[in-house]
C-alpha cells in the first residue's frame, strides 16, 4: 500500500523540479538582464539569453484580448487544468488507461504549466521568456519565438504523451484485428 502511494506521488517530484528550475531561471533573468534586451549571445547569434515578457499564451496568441478574458483563459482555465492533471497522475481510476510513462509526461506538463501560471498570477499576466534561437528563416521566422523552461517541458511532455497514446492505439487496433 505504501509503495503504491510513493509510486503515485513520485511524478510530482518531476513537477516540483520543473517549477523550481523554471522559476529560478526566470528570477535570474529578471534580476540580471534588463527587460527587452539581449543579455548574452552564444555561437554567434544562434542562441540568445534575453528578457522578454509574454502577456498572452504560445506565440503571443491572445495578446489583444480584454483583461477579464485573459484572467479567465490564462489563469482560471489553467488552474482547472492543473487540478485535472494532478488527479490524472494520482488517481486509481485511470490505472488501465494511463501508463507510468504517461503519468510522468503529465507531471512534466503540470510542472511547466505551473511555472508559467505562477508568472501569470504574480507577474501581472506577464510570463518571463528568455531563450531565443536562430530559426534560419524557416516558416518565414528569423528567430523562433522566445520561450522558457516551463514552455520547453510542456512541449516535450505533450509530445511524449501523444506518442505513447498513438502507440497504445496502434497496439489496441492490432489486438482487435486478431480477434
Amino acid at each position: 500500500m505504501k509503495n503504491d502511494k510513493v509510486k503515485r506521488l513520485l511524478p510530482y517530484l518531476l513537477s516540483l523540479l520543473i517549477i523550481v528550475l523554471d522559476q529560478a531561471t526566470k528570477s535570474w533573468v529578471v534580476h540580471n538582464i534588463p527587460e527587452g534586451t539581449i543579455g548574452y549571445s552564444f555561437f554567434g547569434d544562434f542562441l540568445w539569453i534575453v528578457h522578454v515578457r509574454n502577456t498572452a499564451v504560445a506565440f503571443s496568441m491572445g495578446d489583444g484580448l480584454p483583461l477579464i478574458i485573459k484572467y479567465i483563459f490564462f489563469i482560471g482555465l489553467p488552474v482547472a487544468l492543473m487540478v485535472l492533471l494532478s488527479w490524472a497522475i494520482y488517481t486509481h481510476k485511470l490505472d488501465k488507461e494511463v501508463s507510468t510513462l504517461q503519468r510522468w509526461a503529465i507531471a512534466g506538463i503540470l510542472g511547466g504549466g505551473m511555472g508559467n501560471l505562477i508568472d501569470r498570477i504574480f507577474r501581472q499576466l506577464r510570463v518571463v521568456d528568455w531563450i531565443s534561437f536562430d530559426f534560419f528563416g524557416i516558416l518565414g521566422m528569423d528567430r523562433f519565438p522566445t520561450w522558457n523552461i516551463g514552455d520547453g517541458c510542456v512541449v516535450v511532455s505533450v509530445n511524449i504523451l501523444l506518442i505513447t497514446l498513438i502507440i497504445d492505439e496502434v497496439k489496441n487496433a492490432k489486438k482487435l484485428e486478431k480477434k
